[in-house]
């Protein structure tokens, strides 16, 4: 694949999901396309290139593709500092000022095969648990693949997606399956939702007002000015109070109106005012 063709994927690739890839990665779309090819039967990347820009059997197979150029892989529990954050501070104050029953909306973006959706399910309804009486909670999860979609309503995960997890919460929200995998129980699956979802499309989401919004490693394909275009958006959904969770060193700089950083060396969170001007909640 000569430059041109190369600057042509990148840009077909920024133009139809925000994401950009760094010449760096050349080798990673080499090697995705050439696999995609020999499956279909294509020998030549620029006739592959323009299958992709027509109508019908492109839009399908770029459908096909972008499964394969959008990385995937990820664990239970992949950044416990955040969670630990959540279930140590945010959880106890936010529910200190609320009437029961307790109702928390939670929302992952760029939630992959769900192993973080379903993190976050079981460490609010192990809390919630604990508090004693009813309580409503639901967690969205939403990603641009349609395959991770697919495999995060399955719930079914091999032992290595489950190393960190902890014990005692494998054994409560966990069955074992054939072929020495797990199962999220249907008790927490219907606490989970998942949606297909760019996330430049995020201004268009069908969502109310959120408790949490968990964006991790996620930003980390977009430029710096894109990132905070999404982030602008992602805070209009936040209820007064509500929390937004980052990835470390993914937006260095963003500066959010209405919102408050969190003073907390262990994690990167901004917490919404709730006298905050300016920033009305999308409803």
């Amino acid at each position: 694949m000569d430059d041109a063709l190369f600057n042509g994927w990148t840009e077909m690739l920024e133009a139809r999901t925000g994401m950009v890839l760094h010449p760096a990665r050349r080798s990673f779309l080499l090697t995705s396309i050439s696999i995609r090819m020999r499956e279909i039967g294509f020998r030549d990347p620029l006739a592959y290139f323009e299958l992709l820009q027509s109508n019908g059997e492109g839009v399908v197979e770029w459908t096909t593709l972008v499964d394969r150029l959008t990385v995937h892989e990820t664990c239970f529990y992949r950044h416990p500092e955040s969670l630990q954050f959540i279930r140590e501070q945010f959880l106890p104050e936010s529910l200190s000022n609320h009437d029961k029953p307790y109702s928390l909306q939670v929302w992952s973006l760029g939630c992959a095969t769900g192993e973080e959706s379903y993190s976050l399910a079981m460490l609010i309804d192990h809390h919630l648990k604990s508090l004693g009486g009813d309580y409503y909670f639901g967690v969205t999860g939403t990603d641009i693949s349609l395959d991770a979609i697919a495999e995060a309503k399955q719930a079914t995960y091999g032992p290595m997606r489950l190393s960190k997890l902890p014990q005692s919460l494998l054994e409560a929200y966990f069955s074992p399956v054939e072929g020495g995998r797990y199962r999220v129980n249907e008790s927490l699956r219907r606490r989970v939702c998942f949606a297909k979802l760019k996330i430049m499309d995020i201004d268009r989401a069908p969502m109310g007002a959120m408790d949490i919004i968990y964006c991790q490693n996620v930003l980390i394909y977009f430029e710096r000015a894109r990132r905070f275009e999404i982030l602008n958006s992602a805070a209009r959904y936040l209820a007064p109070g509500g929390l937004l969770i980052l990835g470390p060193g993914e937006a260095p700089g963003w500066k959010p109106d209405g919102l408050e950083r969190i003073n907390d060396s262990n994690v990167v969170a901004y917490r919404r005012r709730a006298d905050a001007e300016g920033s009305e909640v999308k409803l």
